[in-house]
Protein backbone atom coordinates (compact mmCIF):
# COMPACT_ATOMS: atom_id res chain seq x y z
CA UNK A 1 0.00 0.00 0.00
CA UNK A 2 2.79 2.38 0.96
CA UNK A 3 4.58 1.59 -2.29
CA UNK A 4 1.44 2.39 -4.30
CA UNK A 5 1.09 5.78 -2.53
CA UNK A 6 4.70 6.57 -3.36
CA UNK A 7 4.13 5.69 -7.01
CA UNK A 8 0.99 7.89 -7.20
CA UNK A 9 2.81 10.74 -5.44
CA UNK A 10 5.71 10.47 -7.87
CA UNK A 11 3.35 10.49 -10.84
CA UNK A 12 1.63 13.62 -9.52
CA UNK A 13 4.99 15.28 -8.95
CA UNK A 14 6.09 14.51 -12.49
CA UNK A 15 2.82 15.85 -13.89
CA UNK A 16 3.19 19.05 -11.87
CA UNK A 17 6.79 19.52 -12.97
CA UNK A 18 5.79 18.90 -16.58
CA UNK A 19 3.01 21.49 -16.33
CA UNK A 20 5.34 24.06 -14.76
CA UNK A 21 7.95 23.32 -17.40
CA UNK A 22 5.38 23.84 -20.15
CA UNK A 23 4.30 27.16 -18.64
CA UNK A 24 7.90 28.29 -18.34
CA UNK A 25 8.59 27.38 -21.95
CA UNK A 26 5.45 29.23 -23.05
CA UNK A 27 6.56 32.35 -21.17
CA UNK A 28 10.09 32.07 -22.56
CA UNK A 29 8.76 32.13 -26.13
CA UNK A 30 9.49 35.58 -27.58
CA UNK A 31 6.75 38.21 -27.77
CA UNK A 32 6.39 39.87 -31.16
CA UNK A 33 5.88 43.60 -30.78
CA UNK A 34 4.66 44.90 -34.13
CA UNK A 35 5.27 48.58 -34.86
CA UNK A 36 3.02 49.62 -37.77
CA UNK A 37 5.46 52.29 -38.99
CA UNK A 38 9.03 52.33 -40.37
CA UNK A 39 12.07 52.37 -38.06
CA UNK A 40 13.34 55.61 -36.58
CA UNK A 41 10.13 57.48 -35.86
CA UNK A 42 8.71 58.32 -32.45
CA UNK A 43 6.44 55.25 -32.45
CA UNK A 44 9.32 52.91 -33.21
CA UNK A 45 11.66 54.53 -30.68
CA UNK A 46 8.98 54.36 -27.97
CA UNK A 47 8.45 50.66 -28.63
CA UNK A 48 12.16 49.91 -28.39
CA UNK A 49 12.71 52.03 -25.29
CA UNK A 50 9.89 50.24 -23.46
CA UNK A 51 10.54 46.74 -24.84
CA UNK A 52 13.93 46.33 -23.17
CA UNK A 53 12.81 46.81 -19.54
CA UNK A 54 9.55 44.95 -20.21
CA UNK A 55 11.49 41.92 -21.43
CA UNK A 56 13.67 42.07 -18.32
CA UNK A 57 10.63 42.30 -16.02
CA UNK A 58 8.77 39.51 -17.81
CA UNK A 59 11.83 37.31 -18.12
CA UNK A 60 10.81 36.87 -21.74
CA UNK A 61 12.35 38.16 -24.99
CA UNK A 62 10.48 40.87 -26.89
CA UNK A 63 11.26 41.20 -30.59
CA UNK A 64 10.28 44.50 -32.22
CA UNK A 65 9.13 44.12 -35.83
CA UNK A 66 8.40 47.05 -38.14
CA UNK A 67 5.48 46.53 -40.53
CA UNK A 68 4.88 49.95 -42.07
CA UNK A 69 2.52 51.00 -44.83
CA UNK A 70 -0.98 52.37 -45.48
CA UNK A 71 -0.93 54.70 -42.49
CA UNK A 72 -0.20 51.85 -40.10
CA UNK A 73 -2.98 49.62 -41.45
CA UNK A 74 -0.69 46.85 -42.68
CA UNK A 75 0.94 46.33 -39.29
CA UNK A 76 -2.33 46.51 -37.41
CA UNK A 77 -3.89 43.97 -39.78
CA UNK A 78 -1.05 41.58 -38.93
CA UNK A 79 -1.70 42.04 -35.21
CA UNK A 80 -5.42 41.50 -35.67
CA UNK A 81 -4.84 38.22 -37.55
CA UNK A 82 -2.23 36.84 -35.13
CA UNK A 83 -2.96 33.90 -32.85
CA UNK A 84 -4.30 35.31 -29.54
CA UNK A 85 -1.90 33.37 -27.33
CA UNK A 86 -0.20 36.26 -25.54
CA UNK A 87 2.82 36.27 -27.85
CA UNK A 88 1.81 39.09 -30.21
CA UNK A 89 1.38 42.75 -29.37
CA UNK A 90 0.99 45.84 -31.51
CA UNK A 91 1.67 49.52 -30.96
CA UNK A 92 -1.61 51.32 -31.52
CA UNK A 93 -1.58 55.07 -32.16
CA UNK A 94 -4.07 57.86 -32.62
CA UNK A 95 -3.54 57.30 -36.35
CA UNK A 96 -4.20 53.54 -36.41
CA UNK A 97 -7.04 53.50 -33.88
CA UNK A 98 -8.59 56.93 -34.29
CA UNK A 99 -7.91 58.48 -37.68
CA UNK A 100 -7.78 55.39 -39.92
CA UNK A 101 -11.22 54.09 -38.86
CA UNK A 102 -12.61 57.54 -39.64
CA UNK A 103 -11.17 58.03 -43.12
CA UNK A 104 -10.41 54.63 -44.72
CA UNK A 105 -13.37 53.15 -46.57
CA UNK A 106 -11.98 49.60 -46.57
CA UNK A 107 -9.91 49.31 -43.40
CA UNK A 108 -8.65 45.70 -43.07
CA UNK A 109 -9.33 45.61 -39.32
CA UNK A 110 -11.90 46.76 -36.80
CA UNK A 111 -10.20 48.91 -34.14
CA UNK A 112 -12.58 47.69 -31.43
CA UNK A 113 -13.62 44.14 -32.35
CA UNK A 114 -10.22 42.86 -33.53
CA UNK A 115 -8.14 43.99 -30.54
CA UNK A 116 -8.02 44.00 -26.78
CA UNK A 117 -6.48 47.14 -25.25
CA UNK A 118 -3.49 46.51 -22.97
CA UNK A 119 -2.21 49.93 -21.88
CA UNK A 120 -1.52 53.41 -23.11
CA UNK A 121 2.25 53.95 -23.03
CA UNK A 122 2.71 57.67 -23.67
CA UNK A 123 0.97 60.84 -24.67
CA UNK A 124 2.51 63.07 -27.32
CA UNK A 125 1.56 66.76 -27.16
CA UNK A 126 0.87 68.47 -30.45
CA UNK A 127 1.96 71.93 -31.52
CA UNK A 128 0.76 74.50 -34.04
CA UNK A 129 3.77 76.04 -35.76
CA UNK A 130 4.13 78.70 -38.43
CA UNK A 131 7.12 79.78 -40.47
CA UNK A 132 8.85 82.69 -38.73
CA UNK A 133 8.32 84.92 -41.79
CA UNK A 134 4.57 84.96 -41.21
CA UNK A 135 3.69 88.32 -39.58
CA UNK A 136 2.00 86.86 -36.50
CA UNK A 137 3.48 86.19 -33.08
CA UNK A 138 0.53 84.87 -31.09
CA UNK A 139 -2.39 82.50 -31.58
CA UNK A 140 -5.02 85.30 -31.51
CA UNK A 141 -3.01 87.22 -34.12
CA UNK A 142 -2.88 84.10 -36.30
CA UNK A 143 -6.64 83.54 -36.11
CA UNK A 144 -7.25 87.22 -36.89
CA UNK A 145 -4.87 87.02 -39.86
CA UNK A 146 -6.69 83.98 -41.25
CA UNK A 147 -10.07 85.68 -40.93
CA UNK A 148 -8.73 88.78 -42.66
CA UNK A 149 -7.15 86.69 -45.44
CA UNK A 150 -9.46 83.71 -46.08
CA UNK A 151 -7.82 80.88 -48.05
CA UNK A 152 -4.64 82.89 -48.52
CA UNK A 153 -2.58 80.53 -46.34
CA UNK A 154 -1.93 76.81 -46.78
CA UNK A 155 -1.11 74.20 -44.18
CA UNK A 156 1.03 71.13 -44.81
CA UNK A 157 0.32 67.62 -43.59
CA UNK A 158 2.09 64.25 -43.91
CA UNK A 159 -0.70 63.14 -46.26
CA UNK A 160 -4.43 62.96 -46.85
CA UNK A 161 -6.21 61.45 -43.86
CA UNK A 162 -3.23 61.69 -41.50
CA UNK A 163 -3.37 63.05 -37.98
CA UNK A 164 -1.82 66.32 -39.17
CA UNK A 165 -4.65 66.66 -41.68
CA UNK A 166 -7.27 65.94 -39.02
CA UNK A 167 -5.72 68.42 -36.60
CA UNK A 168 -5.76 71.06 -39.34
CA UNK A 169 -9.44 70.48 -40.06
CA UNK A 170 -10.26 70.45 -36.34
CA UNK A 171 -8.54 73.83 -36.06
CA UNK A 172 -10.47 75.29 -38.99
CA UNK A 173 -13.79 74.02 -37.63
CA UNK A 174 -13.12 75.32 -34.12
CA UNK A 175 -11.89 78.76 -35.15
CA UNK A 176 -14.16 79.38 -38.12
CA UNK A 177 -11.21 79.97 -40.44
CA UNK A 178 -10.16 78.64 -43.83
CA UNK A 179 -6.83 77.37 -45.16
CA UNK A 180 -5.82 75.26 -48.13
CA UNK A 181 -4.61 71.75 -47.27
CA UNK A 182 -1.36 70.64 -48.93
CA UNK A 183 -0.79 66.88 -48.41
CA UNK A 184 2.75 65.53 -48.63
CA UNK A 185 4.12 62.00 -48.84
CA UNK A 186 5.31 61.83 -45.27
CA UNK A 187 6.08 64.03 -42.29
CA UNK A 188 9.70 64.70 -43.31
CA UNK A 189 8.96 66.41 -46.63
CA UNK A 190 6.06 68.35 -45.11
CA UNK A 191 8.12 69.72 -42.24
CA UNK A 192 11.03 70.53 -44.55
CA UNK A 193 8.82 72.70 -46.75
CA UNK A 194 7.32 74.50 -43.76
CA UNK A 195 10.82 75.24 -42.46
CA UNK A 196 11.82 76.36 -45.95
CA UNK A 197 8.80 78.65 -46.29
CA UNK A 198 7.09 76.92 -49.22
CA UNK A 199 4.10 76.32 -46.91
CA UNK A 200 3.70 78.42 -43.78
CA UNK A 201 1.55 76.40 -41.35
CA UNK A 202 1.91 72.93 -39.81
CA UNK A 203 0.19 70.88 -37.11
CA UNK A 204 2.84 68.59 -35.63
CA UNK A 205 3.96 66.64 -32.60
CA UNK A 206 6.22 68.73 -30.40
CA UNK A 207 9.21 66.41 -30.67
CA UNK A 208 9.64 66.75 -34.43
CA UNK A 209 9.26 70.53 -34.62
CA UNK A 210 11.21 71.39 -31.47
CA UNK A 211 14.68 71.78 -33.10
CA UNK A 212 13.23 74.22 -35.65
CA UNK A 213 11.36 76.14 -32.95
CA UNK A 214 14.58 76.43 -30.98
CA UNK A 215 16.48 77.59 -34.07
CA UNK A 216 13.91 80.33 -34.66
CA UNK A 217 12.83 79.07 -38.08
CA UNK A 218 9.41 78.08 -36.78
CA UNK A 219 7.20 79.89 -34.28
CA UNK A 220 5.06 77.84 -31.89
CA UNK A 221 1.62 79.34 -31.26
CA UNK A 222 -0.22 76.70 -29.21
CA UNK A 223 0.25 73.22 -27.73
CA UNK A 224 -2.21 70.43 -27.01
CA UNK A 225 -1.43 69.44 -23.44
CA UNK A 226 -2.86 69.81 -19.94
CA UNK A 227 -0.37 72.54 -19.05
CA UNK A 228 2.37 74.60 -20.64
CA UNK A 229 5.43 72.58 -21.57
CA UNK A 230 8.64 73.16 -19.65
CA UNK A 231 10.61 73.56 -22.88
CA UNK A 232 7.97 75.95 -24.34
CA UNK A 233 6.95 77.97 -21.28
CA UNK A 234 5.74 80.97 -23.31
CA UNK A 235 3.44 78.93 -25.55
CA UNK A 236 -0.13 78.60 -24.24
CA UNK A 237 -2.27 75.49 -24.45
CA UNK A 238 -5.33 75.44 -26.70
CA UNK A 239 -7.46 75.16 -23.57
CA UNK A 240 -5.95 78.37 -22.17
CA UNK A 241 -6.83 80.08 -25.43
CA UNK A 242 -10.45 78.99 -25.20
CA UNK A 243 -10.33 75.98 -27.55
CA UNK A 244 -10.55 72.86 -25.35
CA UNK A 245 -11.67 70.74 -28.33
CA UNK A 246 -8.18 71.19 -29.82
CA UNK A 247 -6.33 70.30 -26.63
CA UNK A 248 -6.17 66.51 -26.99
CA UNK A 249 -2.63 65.18 -27.56
CA UNK A 250 -1.63 62.17 -29.62
CA UNK A 251 -0.78 58.84 -27.93
CA UNK A 252 0.84 55.42 -28.38
CA UNK A 253 -0.23 52.24 -26.59
CA UNK A 254 -0.20 48.45 -26.63
CA UNK A 255 -2.95 46.24 -28.00
CA UNK A 256 -3.23 42.47 -28.44
CA UNK A 257 -5.33 40.35 -30.80
CA UNK A 258 -8.94 39.87 -29.72
CA UNK A 259 -9.29 36.72 -27.65
CA UNK A 260 -5.94 37.05 -25.88
CA UNK A 261 -6.38 35.61 -22.37
CA UNK A 262 -7.04 38.22 -19.68
CA UNK A 263 -4.19 36.80 -17.59
CA UNK A 264 -1.72 37.50 -20.41
CA UNK A 265 -3.09 40.99 -20.91
CA UNK A 266 -2.74 41.74 -17.20
CA UNK A 267 0.78 40.31 -17.06
CA UNK A 268 1.96 42.42 -19.99
CA UNK A 269 0.19 45.53 -18.76
CA UNK A 270 1.78 45.24 -15.32
CA UNK A 271 5.23 44.82 -16.88
CA UNK A 272 4.69 47.86 -19.09
CA UNK A 273 3.45 49.97 -16.17
CA UNK A 274 6.51 48.99 -14.13
CA UNK A 275 8.88 49.70 -17.03
CA UNK A 276 7.36 53.16 -17.43
CA UNK A 277 8.36 54.07 -13.86
CA UNK A 278 12.07 53.53 -14.53
CA UNK A 279 13.91 56.89 -14.55
CA UNK A 280 15.96 56.01 -17.64
CA UNK A 281 12.78 55.23 -19.59
CA UNK A 282 11.03 58.42 -18.44
CA UNK A 283 14.09 60.50 -19.32
CA UNK A 284 14.56 58.96 -22.76
CA UNK A 285 10.93 59.42 -23.71
CA UNK A 286 10.78 62.95 -22.28
CA UNK A 287 13.67 63.86 -24.58
CA UNK A 288 11.31 62.99 -27.45
CA UNK A 289 8.53 65.16 -26.04
CA UNK A 290 6.61 62.12 -24.79
CA UNK A 291 4.97 61.71 -21.37
CA UNK A 292 4.57 58.23 -19.86
CA UNK A 293 1.13 57.09 -18.74
CA UNK A 294 0.64 53.33 -18.24
CA UNK A 295 -3.15 53.29 -18.08
CA UNK A 296 -5.35 50.30 -17.33
CA UNK A 297 -6.76 48.27 -20.23
CA UNK A 298 -10.24 49.63 -19.51
CA UNK A 299 -9.08 53.25 -19.50
CA UNK A 300 -7.15 52.76 -22.74
CA UNK A 301 -10.23 51.22 -24.33
CA UNK A 302 -12.27 54.29 -23.39
CA UNK A 303 -9.58 56.54 -24.92
CA UNK A 304 -9.64 54.62 -28.19
CA UNK A 305 -13.43 54.74 -28.45
CA UNK A 306 -13.48 58.47 -27.70
CA UNK A 307 -10.94 59.24 -30.42
CA UNK A 308 -12.72 57.12 -33.02
CA UNK A 309 -15.93 59.08 -32.51
CA UNK A 310 -14.12 62.41 -32.51
CA UNK A 311 -12.21 61.68 -35.71
CA UNK A 312 -15.28 60.28 -37.47
CA UNK A 313 -17.09 63.54 -36.76
CA UNK A 314 -14.16 65.55 -38.18
CA UNK A 315 -13.88 63.30 -41.23
CA UNK A 316 -17.58 63.53 -42.03
CA UNK A 317 -17.75 67.27 -41.51
CA UNK A 318 -14.68 67.94 -43.67
CA UNK A 319 -15.33 65.20 -46.23
CA UNK A 320 -12.00 63.48 -45.59
CA UNK A 321 -11.51 60.01 -47.06
CA UNK A 322 -8.46 57.88 -47.86
CA UNK A 323 -7.96 54.77 -50.01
Amino acid sequence: MKQRVIVVWAACLLATLSLLSGQAQAQAKPIRLIVPFPPGGATDITARVVAEPMARILGQPIVVENRGGAGGSIGMMEVARATPDGHTLGVATLSTHGVNPAVYKNLPYDPIKNFVPVTELVKAPGVLVVNATLPVKTFPEFVAYLKAHPDKLSYASPGNGTIGHMWGELFKNATGTTMIHIPYKGAGPALNDVVGGQVLVYFDQVAASMPHIQSGKLRALAVSWNKRLDNLPDVPTYAELGYPALNDPSWFGLVAPAGTPASDVERVRNAAAKALTEPAVIERLAALGLFVTGSTPAAFGVEISKEIEKMREVGQKSGITAD
